[in-house]
């Protein structure tokens, strides 16, 4: 018989590995994140800077919101995002972008998720609507989306355009944190062929690294947006607007935490 008295220490330390990565495992350190479970939906709703020519801008923010949104621990088959050129999108996960698309499969991603939304269009804005592809799309529709997927979950929403403040009446709700680009009697800035972002999209995208909640987020942001409009001289400042609901106010800074590496 073989003698097994030499192995019955490596026995003892792979049990002792084992039961130690059970422990790990189990432990607060692995526990599901905040947003394990959240539908997420992003939206470039153009093409076109505001002169007409092609530009990338709003596909910029689309693409690089949806690795950060990955990294606070928001599930990729929960992210749900839409170009008017999804056939350019690099990953090929972007759909086209309507608002009949959009509709439709938001709505079928919360049937199967049943945690908080996160919203973000970027697109250019109207008084009464946002560019979606080749419509302007009215705020009202825009709200039934977020009311028939969302309903009475915990909601982040952030609306990066013109005009975009006028959102926040049709949009406000108890649960919900509302961050627009703009009053609604003013426009956004950086809707250019030549720039990588809209200038509110680059402060977002900017301050998540900096930040560990979205009222820190949308504060830092809103100064981000200021210092840039200053600098770049442009008038009348925009003025990016703020919602937080009672419900959800005391959750922003204790529950839906968050860090982007």
């Amino acid at each position: 018989m073989r003698d097994m008295t030499g192995l019955k220490p490596m026995f003892r330390a792979v049990f002792a590995a084992f039961a130690l990565a059970a422990v790990l495992f189990a432990s607060p350190a692995f526990a599901a994140g905040p947003f394990d479970n959240w539908a997420a939906l992003v939206v470039a709703g153009d093409s076109r800077a505001q002169s007409g020519a092609d530009s990338p801008v709003f596909d910029n923010a689309r693409r690089d919101l949806v690795t950060a949104l990955k990294k606070m621990g928001f599930a990729e088959d929960h992210i749900q995002q839409f170009s008017v050129h999804p056939e350019r999108d690099p990953d090929g996960k972007a759909l086209k972008s309507d608002g009949a698309t959009i509709y439709r499969n938001f709505e079928n991603l919360t049937d199967q998720v049943t945690g908080g939304c996160f919203v973000y269009f970027t697109s250019h804005g109207a008084p009464l609507g946002i560019v979606i592809g080749p419509q302007l799309v009215a705020i009202r529709s825009i709200g039934d989306v977020i009311d028939n997927s969302c309903h009475d979950r915990p909601a982040i929403i952030v609306i990066s355009a013109c005009f975009s403040g006028m959102f926040i009446p049709v949009l406000r709700a108890n649960n919900r944190f509302i961050l627009t680009a703009a009053r609604p009697d003013r426009t956004s800035f950086g809707c250019a062929e030549d720039l990588q972002y809209t200038f509110f999209d680059q402060c977002v995208l900017e301050t998540l690294p900096t930040v560990e909640d979205f009222v820190a987020l949308a504060d830092k942001a809103k100064t981000c947006v200021a210092d840039r409009e200053t600098k770049e001289m442009v008038m009348p400042p925009s003025e990016p607007q703020l919602y937080v609901g009672t419900t959800i106010a005391p959750a922003l800074t204790q529950t839906y935490r968050f860090m982007v590496k």
